[in-house]
């Protein structure tokens, strides 16, 4: 694999193996070890090292002296703590959408992706599902103009993400549930009802969070 210079090149590699990660090629466990890494995308060291230390921060791997990086486990207390935190970041995105929009131009990246996340769930795409949902809080940022909630939400997005399309292989119908959730929270923007909008982020939480530990459980 050959990358390109457009990120850096450790973040190039640490969004191929989060890819990897996400989709359970990389299994809650197994170790990662860098010269495997080095070899296969042919890049250097360092760079590999440096790529684990994010992957380290996204709370998608764990590095311990003696034996390096694992990717880190997938457990129901882990999923609820996510799922409710990032729920919260949520609400604190859209509400800032819901008092900062003016013209019906600042709603229509929001109104695309809802086209988008219709076309993925009618496919059964759930990576795409899955990339475009968090593309609406990416869309939300600049409402909120707030660097350290857009960088916290970066940092747990992998992990998110991870749960996320756990949930989505083990009950892919859920996607509607999902669409039904969006539906709602973007009329809430649009009325600037703050309420209406905790209420189905609040759902959306619950929802990823049952969905998440039924997985799990299944597994």
């Amino acid at each position: 694999m050959t990358f390109k210079a457009l990120d850096s090149l450790a973040e190039q590699i640490a969004r191929h193996l989060a890819d990897r990660i996400v989709r359970g090629e990389i299994r809650p466990g197994e170790r990662i070890q860098e010269q495997k890494v080095t070899q296969a995308l042919d890049v250097s060291r360092g760079s590999v090292r440096e790529a684990l230390l994010i992957l380290e921060r996204r709370h998608l791997v764990v590095i311990s002296p003696r034996r390096g990086a694992q990717v880190s486990e997938l457990n129901a207390h882990h999923a609820r703590s996510l799922c409710t935190l990032m729920s919260e970041l949520y609400i604190l995105l859209g509400c800032a959408v819901a008092q900062q929009w003016r013209g019906e131009e600042d709603l229509g990246p929001f109104l695309a992706l809802q086209q988008r996340l219709r076309q993925s769930a009618a496919a059964n795409d759930i990576q795409t599902f899955v990339d475009d949902s968090f593309n609406v809080m990416r869309a939300a940022y600049p409402f909120a103009d707030n660097p350290y909630l857009s960088q916290t939400v970066e940092n747990l997005q992998p992990a998110m993400n991870r749960n996320y399309y756990l949930a989505l292989e083990q009950r892919k119908a859920a996607m509607a549930e999902y669409l039904a959730l969006f539906d709602g929270l973007l009329t809430a923007v649009r009325d600037r009802d703050l309420n209406t909008i905790r209420t189905q982020l609040k759902a959306y939480g619950e929802l990823s969070c049952q969905l998440v530990l039924a997985a799990l459980g299944a597994r």
